[in-house]
């Protein structure tokens, strides 16, 4: 838009001119405020007993997920996240909430992860009831 706006004489109406400068602040906000809030909420830890994890943007989530409870635990690394060595570790439990997934991690540190878990679950015995 803002370049139809300096390009196209007629396209430099006040509008258009108004509501390109309304999306770049807008975005320049959204680029400064998002990730910084993104690295203040989202947390996750492992335990010996649980995986935690701390999520959400405008509704914060909070989800603990019993070693007892987990089925499976795997990687995901998708074509951007192989750009820039990352992955995502998802750990599906026997839950009807569903999986929980850490995104963001350094692929050697996601890889370590996984192992660590599939580890703590195989040595965990499971529920008695």
């Amino acid at each position: 838009m803002a370049a139809l706006a300096a390009l196209i004489e007629p396209a430099r109406t006040g509008l258009l001119v108004a509501l390109a400068a309304v999306v770049i602040i807008v975005g320049a906000g959204y680029l400064i405020v998002m990730p910084q809030w993104r690295y203040r909420v989202h947390r996750w830890e492992t335990t010996a007993d649980a995986v935690y994890i701390a999520s959400g943007w405008i509704w914060q989530e909070w989800h603990a997920a019993p070693m007892t409870r987990i089925q499976t635990v795997d990687t995901v690394r998708g074509p951007l996240q192989q750009l820039f060595r990352l992955a995502g570790v998802t750990v599906t439990t026997a839950s009807a909430a569903g999986a929980i997934t850490i995104q963001g991690l350094d692929r050697q540190v996601a890889a370590d992860l996984a192992l660590q878990l599939t580890e703590i679950t195989q040595a965990t015995p499971g529920d008695a009831t």
